[in-house]
């Protein structure tokens, strides 16, 4: 593949004397030796990954919103019919909530293997394969220490953590096409990273501008024969984020109204609300920074880099997603919990590697920064769910874990049932499962099974008194208690 005139001289600024030198000259450790350890890291962190998502699964600790929609949008279309989840509402349309076609990817996984467990598998290794390009990148211009040790502070940084154990999400589809697109640009193959990149539009439907600042990236730092390259590439990211909001709006089930209030939760300036013209002005400004958390954020994610990050042209690529996130009405776009930190941290490190190279860092000066990057991440590491590996309780089997088993195989395949938000993965494969106690939930489902000891922080969308007198309530509406063992409660209909 030819890629346009422009190198890696044309992304990265001019160097003169004996940086330029330096920067010409292999690192150390950087020519055609062994990689072979980079291949392992990343077959290190898949079986880690892995472990960790599927003993928090197994543990009941994963969710309804969000694993168990997302298994239930490719059971339809390993099924051969556009996606739908009982979980977001009786056969709703899920191409009217979210634009991402890519997870049909998935389905001739599912027909071998028609499990939740597969999609925890392939998010762990989608993720582990973004450190491929990153850590090869990073041996190439700073050597294999560089490598390992920013290869290293990317797999186990908080947004990967956070990612890795918040159940699945599309977004992990993202991220090893994020690293090798701005791999590519970095490298200056220009057409390579527009390749990366454009399938990101099959992934979200936001990320069509993140396809587009790509593409004014490489517009600008390409050159000429990179301009046009990067001008089209914008406008198809442009494009394909107009039509996929136009697809979703026509998909939902409320229409245009409905699909864009279903996605302003908060009600605030977006909902034309009391706030006015005075609170849109407001969330676009001061509110970008309020309250304390978003500036926490904003510093999590720029820590491990030491702020060089902020030294390369490549960080602009993370605006779209920093930017909708702060100006939401929503507080869980706030943090660092879920997966909203996926999408950031290849783009970070991949500012870092760049910012580095950029300066020319080499010997002790390169040893210093690495050193510190290294010593943020370890130091956060302990706060975030992959310190989990090295628990005991996560090893531990858990007997209720056991129970639930049992109790949820008197429930027959294909059945409808309303479940506890934590118990609802686990039917997802097999059954036609929605959340117990939520007001979209299918109406008089077949069977009912509650976790009524289910912890405080899973808890939703009831309260523990709410959930008894629902379920009593039930009772009296002809439902029978079949089995009640160790806190849960399974009723079936009788009439």
């Amino acid at each position: 593949m030819q890629a346009p005139t422009g190198n890696t001289a044309a992304v990265l600024p001019q160097q003169s004397g004996t940086e330029e030198q330096a920067a010409r000259e292999p690192a150390a450790g950087s020519g055609p030796g062994a990689t072979w350890w980079i291949w392992a890291m990343a077959g290190a962190l898949f079986f880690a990954y892995t472990a960790l998502s599927l003993r928090i699964h197994e543990h009941l600790l994963s969710h309804s919103f969000d694993l168990g929609i997302f298994v239930q949008v490719v059971r339809s279309y390993a099924d051969g019919h556009l996606p739908v989840s009982e979980i977001k509402g009786p056969d709703f349309p899920v191409l009217g909530d979210h634009f991402s076609p890519v997870l049909a990817v998935l389905a001739p996984l599912y027909w071998l293997w028609p499990s939740v467990k597969l999609l925890l598998v392939a998010q762990a290794a989608l993720i582990a394969a973004s450190v491929l390009p990153l850590a090869f990148w990073a041996r190439r211009t700073l050597g294999s220490t560089g490598a390992v040790v920013i290869g290293a502070c990317y797999a186990v940084s908080w947004g990967i953590a956070s990612g890795v154990a918040y159940d699945f999400h599309e977004w992990a589809f993202a991220v090893p096409l994020l690293a090798f697109s701005l791999t590519a640009l970095a490298d200056g193959r220009l057409r390579a990273a527009a390749y990366w990149a454009l399938p990101l539009v099959l992934v979200k439907e936001d990320l069509g501008l993140t396809v587009a600042v790509i593409g004014l990236v490489i517009a600008w730092r390409g050159g000429r024969g990179g301009r046009r390259l990067g001008i089209v590439t914008a406008a198809a990211g442009l494009a394909a984020s107009a039509l996929a909001v136009l697809t979703l709006a026509s998909f939902h089930p409320g229409g245009f109204d409905g699909y864009f209030a279903s996605h302003n939760p908060g009600g605030g300036a977006g909902s034309g609300s009391d706030g006015g013209l005075v609170e849109l002005l407001h969330q676009g400004t001061l509110g970008l920074i309020t309250p304390q958390e978003k500036v926490t954020t904003l510093i999590l994610m720029l820590a491990p880099t030491l702020f060089l990050a902020l030294r390369s042209p490549l960080l602009l690529i993370a605006l779209p997603t920093v930017l909708w996130r702060l100006a939401s009405d929503y507080p869980a776009h706030w943090g660092t919990s879920y997966h909203y930190g996926l999408l950031i941290m290849p783009i970070v490190f991949a500012a870092f590697i760049d910012a580095l190279h950029r300066r020319g860092a080499s010997g002790r000066s390169l040893y210093r920064y690495l050193a510190g990057s290294a010593a943020v991440t370890l130091l956060l590491l302990p706060h975030f769910p992959l310190w989990q590996l090295v628990q005991p309780a996560t090893w531990r089997t858990d007997p209720r874990s056991s129970v639930a088993r049992r109790v949820m195989a008197e429930i027959p395949d294909g059945a409808t049932v309303q479940a506890s938000n934590n118990l609802g993965p686990h039917l997802a494969d097999r059954t036609s499962v929605s959340v117990y106690g939520w007001g979209d939930s299918r109406r008089n489902p077949e069977w009912i099974m509650v976790d009524t000891k289910v912890a405080p922080n899973h808890r939703w969308p009831m309260s523990v008194r709410q959930e008894l007198v629902a379920l009593d309530f039930a009772r009296m509406r002809g439902y029978r208690t079949v089995k009640e063992k160790d806190g849960f409660v399974l009723l079936s209909r009788t009439r």
